[in-house]
């Protein structure tokens, strides 16, 4: 339920299209719908402008598929996040439409077009073994109605390669900066350019990277002012704030 669709049932109620006892029984699941294994939050398109999003590790695919199911018959875009092909088949069963993004272990089904803003964000990765983390930054960019432009494996170990690109980088709303290693590329980057940067650091590295934690801490030292920090390999959470910031006027 975002605002046009409650908008639309109020106004079928006025001009009795529906009766009130219907109406009062839609408005009944606005806060949230109850599937036994998860209470879906049909209210945060409506406070926040996305629908809520599904964090597929945890779960059996029997809760996912519930949790598909009733958002669904409620004709909810729909994100499901670090999925496996598995339960990507399963979703299928209930939705022929679901799209399967392997790159990014991300399901998506559309069931209403997003407004595009005027804006487009950019996803810049240091290197090619950033890629999957920084695809689920893009996969959740475009499922909330964004432009992406990608700019592949121009990390610090051949810095020029970042420099042929800072034409497209600075003309984005907002840059997203994927990297693992040392992950020193949001600092270069957040001191080229004038827009606000999303640094994600990621798993990527030998054994002194700590699975992140050496690109985290990186991150949060940058003395680049305009650079943010989301969690390790946390694509999504960059892909989601980019989009807030993208849609700002």
């Amino acid at each position: 339920m975002n605002a046009d669709s409650l908008k639309g049932l109020l106004e079928n109620i006025l001009e009795k299209k529906i009766s009130i006892e219907e109406g009062v029984a839609r408005i009944r699941d606005l806060s949230y719908v109850d599937v036994g294994c998860a209470k879906i939050d049909t209210q945060r398109e409506l406070r926040v402008g996305y629908p809520e999003v599904i964090y597929c590790p945890g779960k059996t695919t029997e809760q996912i598929k519930n949790i598909v199911q009733a958002m669904v018959e409620r004709d909810t875009n729909i994100l499901a996040t670090k999925a496996s092909e598995e339960v990507f088949s399963e979703i299928r069963k209930i939705c022929p439409d679901a799209v399967y993004h392997s790159l990014a272990r991300a399901v998506t089904i559309r069931r209403k077009e997003i407004v595009t803003p005027d804006g487009y964000i950019a996803v810049v990765t240091a290197g090619t073994s950033d890629l999957p983390v920084a695809e689920e930054a893009v996969v959740t960019a475009e499922f909330c109605g964004n432009r992406v432009q990608t700019i592949v494996d121009v990390g610090v170990a051949g810095i020029h390669r970042l420099f042929d690109k800072l034409d497209v980088i600075r003309g984005a709303r907002v840059i997203i900066v994927v990297a693992g290693m040392e992950g020193a590329l949001p600092s270069i980057v957040g001191g080229l350019v004038d827009k606000p940067v999303i640094a994600v650091p990621t798993s990527v590295g030998y054994g002194a990277s700590f699975q992140g934690l050496a690109a985290l801490l990186t991150m949060l030292n940058s003395c680049a002012a305009g650079v943010c920090v989301v969690n390790i390999d946390n694509g999504f959470g960059a892909g989601y704030m980019a989009s807030m910031i993208n849609r700002l006027r």
